[in-house]
């Protein structure tokens, strides 16, 4: 373990430190506790990362790049942009069931920022990762499907990451999957309604 490279050392304690926060929550997950589920010593912590609250930010990043990466897969060039973001938002929930930890992990973490004075822009930034994540999905979704936006692609995720947020707390809490996919039906209609035809490439095609 220590001729691991600190890219190696980082992702894995990265992985153990959801595992722990999933079973004994945030205030569990303590350094020692860490690195004890990722078999490795306090040195090897420190080796990989300057501090607990780093570490932190880093399963942000982990976990938000996973969910983006899982929708952007979905996209599909000539999707008509209603089909574009149900395969989205579908796929984001697949990613939820298939690994209900780590939403479990970053409810968490918002929790526990917003309580702990000096971590409170954790929460901000965990926000801020999300919006930046579904723009650029938002904005992909769009040129897959000759579409553009009629508000400010900025809100229209604003408005992704509140929905998604309440269909993952509804079904963390009640794992009824079939009311979540109706959820995100109803989503991507309303989502749909606020793009039109991208005009500019539509007479490009037309000529």
């Amino acid at each position: 373990m220590t001729r691991l490279p600190s890219a190696d050392r980082r992702v894995l304690l990265v992985q153990a430190a959801i595992r722990v926060i999933a079973r004994r929550g945030v205030a569990g997950a303590t350094t020692r506790a860490i690195v004890a589920e990722a078999g490795m010593s306090l040195a090897s912590f420190h080796y990989a990362f300057r501090s607990h609250a780093e570490m932190m930010q880093e399963v942000v990043a982990f976990v938000v790049d996973a969910e983006i990466a899982s929708v952007f897969e979905s996209l599909r060039l000539g999707s008509d942009i209603r089909h574009a973001l149900r395969a989205g938002l579908g796929a984001y929930l697949d990613y939820v069931i298939a690994d209900p930890g780590h939403e479990q992990v970053m409810q968490e973490l918002v929790h526990y920022a917003l309580r702990t004075p000096g971590l409170e822009r954790l929460a901000a930034e965990q926000y801020d990762a999300y919006r930046e994540g579904v723009t650029k999905v938002l904005v992909e979704g769009a040129a897959v499907s000759n579409s553009e936006w009629t508000l400010p692609v900025a809100d229209v995720a604003r408005l992704v990451v509140t929905i998604t947020d309440g269909v993952t707390l509804a079904w963390l809490a009640d794992r009824d999957t079939a009311a979540a996919e109706r959820v995100l039906d109803f989503a991507a209609d309303s989502l749909a309604a606020l793009a039109r035809p991208a005009l500019a490439r539509t007479r490009e095609t037309t000529r």
